[in-house]
Order: structure tokens, then C-alpha cells, then sequence
């Protein structure tokens, strides 16, 4: 495995940015995840990486060297696209075997065939080696994909939404397996999602962009507690932080503060204003209270043993929020 470094990358499609001067270093070993929404340059970084793109300006390093030139082979990286992209006509082992064949890797047969039973071992699907891949499930087809860029030992493997096509089930187990598997390959991944449970769970480090440019790279947890930006903040949250007037509570607000961030464990209930309860969501473990406070609309949580009903009120002030200026910047 090695560390990736990008140096002032750009790339533009005509007038449109897709990555303006990027500057990250992805750790060796790390689990390293892009943030954002659609457009903001996520699968563009991917691309520019593994050489599908070519940069107009910047510099991609894997492993110490500048792969500026080289093809996407010689770059040693291995990529997982959202969709399976699995050869119908083969199968299961011979899609897995498919990367060890290549010229450049001249893989010796008994090293293909234990390659390929570790791998079908830890993704568990060992028992289906020998189906076509048209015979799989959607879930096991990803994890064939998955596979088939783990036999490679590549120096970064690179994962575009690999779970965003599967059922909510598939997507928490396979999370949860392909967090394991990074832990027992110590592999350097790096992984693209606009999902930010993905990216909570799975993460050593998250990278959140915005048009093209990263605008905070930190921890999962730096990143939740210690947005830099109102767009930072949104992106991190369930549910979403809520972002209202800094003076709706009174006075406490810092100096050039124009809204207050309040997350829900930043809402302190039975104290400060009366909020109404406009609905209340119960998912179990919690209770999700859509609140009306004012014109404001609020979203908190409640133990799921309090009786909320739409129209009861309740006093919420705020504790510990997070204040932004006019032009969305962390205010600490």
C-alpha cells in the first residue's frame, strides 16, 4: 500500500471546474472518504488519480513517485465503479481471476488460485465460485466487484459509490464488511460517497468538497464537532443541523455572528422559548420532533419514552451551538 499525495490539481470540462487546486495527502493505510454532493468533484478526483482523467495543472504522487504520464495500469491502483461491471459470460472465479491474468502483473496459476479463495473467503462467497455472475444477487455482484479489485494488492484502491445501487440492508452489511476488510488488508482506500452515514462509520478521515475545491479534511469526528463553514456542517448529521437567526434566543452571540448552528444534542429541552411540536417521528431507539418555534422550523430528538403529540409545546433553548458569519464561516 502507499500514501497518495495531490499537489494543486486542477481540472476543467470547458468553463465548468471539476477540481480546482487540490492539495490533499492520503495516508498510508487510511480509509480516507470524499464527501459531497452531485458535482462537487468527487469521482473527477478518483479519475485524475487512477489516470482515466488527465490533469490540466497539479501533480498526482503514489508511493513517493509522480505518476504524471503513466497509464492507468502502470499507476497500480484498483478501481470500483458503482456499478458491478462484471463480465456476464464468466464466472465468479474467473471475473475475480480476470486482474491477475493481465500482461503486466504475470501472475503465476498457483498464486491466482490462492488469491482468489482468500478473497472469496473474506467477502464470503466462496460457495459461489462457480456461478456466471448473471446467477448473483445484487449483493453478492458488488461483492464480486469489490473482489475483484482486492486480488490486485494495488498500491490505493479507488471506490466510487460502490454501495448506493443496493438495498438499505445490503449497504449496513457490506459498510460493515468492507470496514473489516480494510482493517485486516491494512489497505490504503480511498472511497466516494455522498452518503454521510458512510463516511461516519466507515472513515479514518473525511474530505468534504464543494466545487471542486476541499474545504475541510479531518476526522470524522473534527469534521462533525469542528465545521469550519455552515456547508461543512450540513454535510455531517442525522438529522440535519439546524441553522437559524444568531439572535432568536436573545443575547450571546459572538461579534459578526448571523445564524446559529444548533445540532440536536445542542438543544436543551424544558428551558427558554416554547416551541410547538408540528409532528413526531418514532424510529425506536429515538423520537424525531419536527418543532415550529416562531416562523422557524427546528428538527431535535426525545428518548423514546416521552409522549409527544402534534400541538404539545415545549421549551428549547440552545447549549454549546455553533455561530457562522455572513458569508457562512465558523465563528469559535
Amino acid at each position: 500500500m502507499a500514501e497518495v499525495i495531490l499537489k494543486n490539481l486542477t481540472k476543467m470540462f470547458g468553463s465548468d471546474v471539476g477540481v480546482e487546486d487540490m492539495t490533499m495527502t492520503i495516508p498510508d493505510g487510511s480509509f480516507v472518504v470524499l464527501l459531497g454532493p452531485t458535482g462537487a468533484g468527487k469521482t473527477t478526483t478518483l479519475r485524475l488519480i487512477s489516470g482515466l482523467e488527465t490533469a490540466d495543472k497539479g501533480e498526482v504522487w503514489i508511493g513517493g513517485r509522480n505518476v504524471a504520464g503513466e497509464t492507468p495500469a502502470q499507476r497500480d491502483v484498483a478501481m470500483v465503479f458503482q456499478q458491478y461491471s462484471l463480465y456476464p459470460h464468466l464466472s465468479v472465479r474467473e471475473n475475480l481471476e480476470f486482474p491477475l491474468k493481465s500482461p503486466i502483473l504475470k501472475t503465476p496459476k498457483p498464486e491466482i488460485d490462492r488469491k482468489v479463495n482468500e478473497v472469496a473467503e473474506v467477502l464470503q462467497i466462496s460457495h459461489k465460485l462457480d456461478n456466471k455472475a448473471t446467477a448473483l444477487s445484487g449483493g453478492e455482484m458488488q461483492r464480486v466487484s469489490i473482489g475483484r479489485a482486492l486480488v490486485r494488492e494495488p498500491a490505493i484502491y479507488l471506490m466510487d459509490e460502490p454501495l448506493s445501487s443496493l438495498d438499505a440492508k445490503l449497504r449496513t452489511d457490506l459498510r460493515v464488511e468492507l470496514k473489516r476488510i480494510h482493517a485486516s488488508l491494512g489497505a490504503t482506500l480511498l472511497y466516494v460517497t455522498h452518503d454521510q452515514i458512510e463516511a461516519m462509520t466507515m472513515a479514518s478521515h473525511v474530505g468534504v468538497l464543494d466545487h471542486g475545491r476541499l474545504v475541510q479534511f479531518g476526522t470524522p469526528r473534527e469534521i462533525y464537532e469542528n465545521p469550519n463553514s455552515l456547508y461543512v456542517a450540513s454535510r455531517l448529521g442525522q438529522p440535519r443541523i439546524n441553522i437559524l437567526p444568531a439572535d432568536l434566543f436573545g443575547g450571546g452571540a459572538p461579534s459578526g455572528a448571523i445564524n446559529i448552528g444548533m445540532r440536536p444534542e445542542h438543544i436543551q429541552q424544558g428551558d427558554g422559548l416554547e416551541a410547538e411540536v408540528q409532528r413526531v417521528e418514532h424510529l425506536g431507539d429515538q423520537n424525531r420532533l419536527h418543532l415550529k418555534l416562531g416562523s422557524h422550523a427546528i428538527t431535535t430528538i426525545a428518548d423514546p419514552a416521552t409522549d409527544y403529540a402534534p400541538g404539545a409545546h415545549i421549551k428549547i433553548a440552545p447549549r454549546n451551538p455553533l455561530y457562522f458569519d455572513a458569508a457562512g464561516n465558523r465563528i469559535r
